[in-house]
């Protein structure tokens, strides 16, 4: 398929999320994919093989039409092997010229001084023309483990680390600054973003209350990264929508993201014979954590341990419903995928895009150990025969959590990109 530059503004927007699992863990190997699992299953180049194939997968994205990748960040596990989502996003930035970046997100408690995030974050916005989407998150509990941070920390750590990079990315002049947990003598932040004051601003949740207030308070969009499909995520968009109307802000689906395991083939049948090993190697072996990692002591506030909400390893180590596993018919149904026939596709995705009141889709299409030509066609048959079904919902909204780029005759000209070589003309 041609890329479709030039077409009217879209409503919904599509991304491709990519988690980057790891395909190759030994068909004995029964042990926890997160912190423990151990390195010596790590083959190197495997990895070089399957971290390029993922990048081409990722700019497959815009030649297809999606709207935007999204990538993110995971540390010792083999669930997820893209410790820095500022590395690819760069690498996309180079390699493209439409499609949006959203890195959902950069961990900040992890990073000293946060600084850092500011500017690799405007570094990838300057490559990219402004096309960069600023995702910042608190860091999954079993990140805390890895890196020896107090998880009672967390959302203090990130407050402030966010108040540090807002001000590095819009303050004119030096400044000092002089925090809990960073204190700098000089800030005086070299790249700025394209985008003023900042680019958009996603904050990725799992299930703490706490983030879908300070979403509303600042404006951001609220992306919710679940595993466990729409029909069990209604209850926390649901929460995420409670919490606007409480704060008297507009329930615009524009600022809800959801990350929803999707899988097209030419028949309901077809699809469950094709991907269902990947997807039960996704769900029983990239998801193996043990239960004492899965809940950092101190990691999840007071308030959402009272709402229930578990995070998403939470829920997985928590027996993953009971502790039976699931066939591919209990995933189907209980929309966990969604999966199936074009037409399956497109009927159960417009109901959850409704039911969720959702304008971001990240779409996970690569899962556990597909490989790459059942990626490719799933992909494929995504663009072509479900995308633009979906497309015309809220259409009554503006969608202000998307970049907007500088035209595309105004942006460095990489040498890659040329009109002599296909590249946009300046």
């Amino acid at each position: 398929m041609a890329a479709t530059v030039g077409r009217p503004e879209p409503t919904v927007r599509f991304f491709r999320f990519h988690l980057m699992p790891y395909p190759g863990l030994p068909a004995d190997y029964d042990g926890p994919a997160w912190i423990t699992c151990p390195n010596e299953l790590f083959d190197p180049v495997l990895g070089g093989e399957i971290y390029n194939r993922y990048i081409d997968e990722l700019l497959y994205a815009e030649e297809v039409g999606f709207d935007g990748v999204c990538v993110n960040e995971h540390h010792q596990n083999a669930y997820g092997i893209m410790p820095s989502p500022n590395l690819i996003a760069s690498i996309l930035a180079r390699q493209t010229k439409m499609i949006r970046m959203a890195v959902v997100g950069n961990a900040l408690p992890l990073y000293d001084p946060p600084t850092r995030v500011a500017e690799k974050f405007a570094m990838i916005d300057c490559i990219s023309g402004g096309r960069l989407i600023a995702g910042m998150v608190v860091g999954g509990g079993p990140e805390y483990y890895s890196f020896s941070l107090n998880p009672a920390h967390a959302r203090e750590r990130f407050a402030e680390a966010h108040d540090l990079i807002i001000k590095a990315w819009t303050e004119k002049d030096v400044f000092a600054f002089n925090g809990k947990f960073t204190k700098l003598r000089y800030v005086n932040l070299w790249p700025k973003p394209i985008q003023q004051p900042h680019p958009p601003i996603w904050i990725p949740g799992g299930g703490s209350i706490e983030t879908w207030d300070f979403c509303g308070r600042n404006a951001y969009q609220y992306s919710y990264l679940s595993f466990f499909g729409y029909r069990h995520g209604r209850r926390v968009t649901d929460g995420y929508w409670h919490a606007l109307d409480r704060l008297g802000k507009e329930g615009n689906p524009y600022s809800l993201g959801f990350a929803q395991i999707l899988a097209v083939a030419d028949t309901d049948e077809e699809a469950e014979r094709e991907y269902g090993p990947h997807v039960d190697y996704f769900f029983n072996r990239c998801l193996h954590v043990w239960g004492g990692f899965a809940e950092a002591p101190g990691y999840r506030t007071l308030d959402s341990i009272k709402s229930g909400f578990l995070g998403q390893i939470g829920k997985q180590t928590t027996g993953f419903d009971a502790g039976g596993k699931k066939t591919w018919k209990d995933l189907v149904d209980q929309g966990y995928i969604i999966a199936g026939s074009p037409k399956t596709v497109r009927d159960r995705l417009t109901e959850a895009v409704k039911t969720l009141r959702c304008g971001h889709l990240m779409c996970l299409m690569q899962i556990g150990s597909m490989p790459a030509h059942l990626v490719r066609k799933s992909t494929e048959l995504f663009a072509r025969e479900v995308m633009p079904h979906v497309r015309g919902l809220w259409s009554e909204y503006e969608d202000r959590w998307s970049p907007h780029p500088l035209p595309a005759a105004e942006r460095a000209r990489p040498a890659a990109l040329a009109p002599e070589r296909g590249g946009v003309a300046k």
